[in-house]
């Protein structure tokens, strides 16, 4: 059986430093929170910070220190980012989480020791140290060996010793050190920051930083009132991860997404550096010399030592500065204190207040939320300009949805979040709903209307020319298409309601007739008021309008003919695009009498072909000569009507080739 020695016993204890607690906590919508310290520390204490170790690269990008005495902060440390077995390594010893003392003083042979024991003290070097074993059913004794100041050497019982204690104050130091180490070990996670001062004094010190949180959340209700204004009641949700109880600290949660990353601070951060050496530490290389051919050297293999370049100069890292923003002390924030109306039994304390273009509600009161602990917080209850409405999108199907317009009048930016809408003292149904700003309209919907059907029909006109150009041989057309949705809308019910129809903003179309009651991003919103049991039709044109372009040149007579006859076009242009059309048919007739001149040259050749063949034949027969002279005085005819067809085909593309040439200098002309 085994007796161990506490080790606690070897090192003096030493105070630990002071913990101040949080007095305020700011939480933002971009994943951080700021956090204020504040407390008291008596003459030469100092103060400690605990964070997790994730936290660490914000707590050291954002951390301010004020001493409220006008004293100074003399320096401020904080757990590296090593690990325990990295920090251990440089200690001379070993100490084992479950291993005796004896095992320990046996690494330190040589050591000077001094034990006391109720009688004596006794010094001297350690020799060796054992767990000695002892009769069955006692426990093993441990037991170390000195070498006394008299030159004995002396087995001692650690377990009769009161007290041991190194002579040497570094190592006795060292131990303290290694003890400490695996002490902040126990929490992975945790790391400590110290403030040091030199004051002897009792001061008032505050520190202030950012950490990451959970983004705080709102939820809203809106109860519709037949007899009066809407009320909109606002909860504030947050939770408290930070494993540390936030006891009756001042809370103000901002709305608004400041911007926030992360910065590697916290980690070691090494560089790798380049191993340059001088030219002339290095060995030269050999030439080789090629031989002289014309007088000229030619040198076919020259190879010098190449010369190392500079080392790149480091990339300049762009400073990204942060402001900090000052906070004003629970007493300066104008506070405003309601209890408005009995939708919920809350009483609303917040103080409102802009800041640039982030807005922030702080609790007169201060809030305590323990750890991995959440709460609701209300910091909104007022009445709200509202009206009840009715909205449709073509993807909603046949059934429109319950709406409500919200005009923000309540003097403060609204967080987006959910809302549950009331209505006739019922649930009605759910909305989501951006950030509003003060003043700011908006639109929710939460619930689907079943009282009243839309059906839509889609029309489209054909391409209508609205406007002619030609410059440099080129015609542009403008055209139109004309395209009209159509929506018949039948209310069912025994009331009137108000619709808003949202028809999507297409490119490259305009509306034609209607004004919208409002545009969006996307679309249009028109507003229809619809009767009681009645049935309406609301119809939406709009207009494409596009170019097509074609080459003068390759447009046909015809295409020309229905360019001249369009009302669109102008005088000047009709009579230049005439003149075209005029000169285009002549082309186009004398191709065809070429066409014509060449089909009848074919015609003849072929028959003079088919005369030749008979000749032949017939030169072959007895008594055939008068026939074969027949045959021979239409051959005659024949080469007489062809030369002449050729001759008159050749005219005609003389002809031809002229019409082209002052069509091609009309089209250049062509301005319109």
């Amino acid at each position: 059986m085994k007796r161990l020695f506490p080790l606690t016993a070897v090192f003096m204890s030493t105070a630990l430093a002071a913990d101040i607690p949080i007095r305020e906590i700011i939480l933002y919508k971009s994943g951080v929170g700021y956090f204020e310290r504040a407390g008291t520390l008596s003459p030469g204490e100092s103060a400690r910070l605990d964070f997790k170790a994730t936290d660490m690269n914000d707590v050291l990008k954002s951390l301010t220190l004020q001493d409220r005495n006008g004293g100074k902060v003399t320096g401020l440390r904080y757990d590296s980012s090593e690990t325990l077995e990295q920090k251990l390594a440089d200690f001379p010893f070993t100490i084992l989480s479950q291993g005796p003392l004896s095992s320990f003083l046996g690494q330190m042979r040589g050591a000077r020791v001094e034990l006391k024991f109720s009688a004596e003290t006794i010094s001297g070097a350690i020799l060796s140290a054992r767990l000695a074993a002892s009769e069955e059913k006692k426990p093993d004794r441990e037991q170390v060996v000195l070498l006394l100041d008299s030159g004995d050497l002396r087995t001692l019982d650690l377990a009769a010793a009161s007290s041991i204690r190194f002579a040497d104050p570094k190592l006795q130091a060292q131990l303290k050190d290694y003890l400490a180490a695996v002490n902040q070990s126990r929490s992975k996670e945790k790391r400590s920051i110290y403030i040091d001062s030199s004051d002897a004094k009792e001061r008032q010190i505050a520190a202030s930083y950012m950490i990451p949180t959970p983004v705080w959340k709102s939820s809203y209700r809106l109860i519709f009132d037949e007899k009066s204004e809407s009320t909109l009641e606002g909860w504030a949700i947050i939770d408290n991860t930070t494993g540390e109880d936030w006891i009756n600290v001042n809370l103000a949660v901002v709305s608004g997404r400041p911007v926030s990353f992360i910065s590697q601070l916290y980690e070691p951060k090494y560089l790798a550096r380049q191993t340059v050496d001088l030219p002339e530490d290095q060995a030269a290389n050999p030439v080789v010399y090629g031989g002289v051919v014309n007088g000229a050297i030619d040198v076919e293999s020259s190879s010098p030592v190449a010369g190392l370049s500079a080392a790149p100069p480091p990339a300049m890292a762009k400073a990204l500065a942060g402001r900090l923003m000052p906070l004003a002390s629970p007493g300066a924030a104008n506070r405003m204190s309601r209890v408005l109306g009995s939708t919920s039994a809350v009483a609303v304390d917040v103080a409102a207040a802009d800041l640039g273009e982030l807005f922030e509600y702080r609790f007169s009161t201060p809030v305590t939320v323990k750890k991995d602990e959440s709460a609701m917080l209300p910091f909104l209850q007022q009445k709200i300009n509202s009206r009840k409405l009715l909205i449709y999108s073509e993807n909603y199907g046949e059934h429109p949805m319950n709406a409500a317009e919200l005009t923000n009048s309540t003097g403060k930016t609204l967080d987006g979040g959910p809302i549950t809408v009331f209505d006739a003292q019922s649930y009605a149904g759910e909305a989501l709903m951006t950030t509003l700003k003060t003043g700011d309209k908006r639109l929710i919907s939460y619930a689907v209307e079943l009282g009243t059907r839309i059906t839509s029909k889609f029309d489209s006109t054909g391409n209508l020319v609205r406007e002619i150009h030609v410059n440099r041989g080129i015609l542009t057309t403008r055209q139109a298409q004309q395209e009209t949705r159509t929506f018949t809308i039948r209310n069912v019910d025994q009331k009137p309601k108000t619709l808003i129809i949202e028809h999507p903003q297409r490119p490259g179309y305009k509306l034609l007739n209607q004004k919208p009651s409002e545009t969006t991003a996307d679309a249009y919103r028109f507003e229809v008021k619809l009767g009681p049991d009645a049935t309406q039709k609301f119809a939406v044109n709009e207009e494409q309008l596009f170019d097509n372009t074609y080459q003068v040149s390759s447009i046909t007579p015809d295409m020309l003919l229905t360019y001249v006859r369009n009302k669109a076009i102008s005088e000047t242009g009709r009579r230049e695009l005439q003149q075209i059309l005029d000169l285009k048919r002549q082309i186009a007739d004398t191709d065809n009498q070429i066409h014509q001149t060449d089909s009848e040259v074919t015609t003849l050749v072929n028959d003079q072909d088919r005369v030749r063949r008979n000749i032949q034949s017939l030169n072959n027969v007895n008594g055939q000569q008068e026939q074969v002279q027949k045959y021979a005085r239409q051959l005659a005819t024949q080469e007489n009507q062809l030369a002449s067809l050729r001759d008159h085909a050749s005219e005609l593309k003389k002809q031809k080739s002229t019409l082209e040439s002052n069509l091609n200098g009309q089209i250049e002309k062509l301005d319109f």
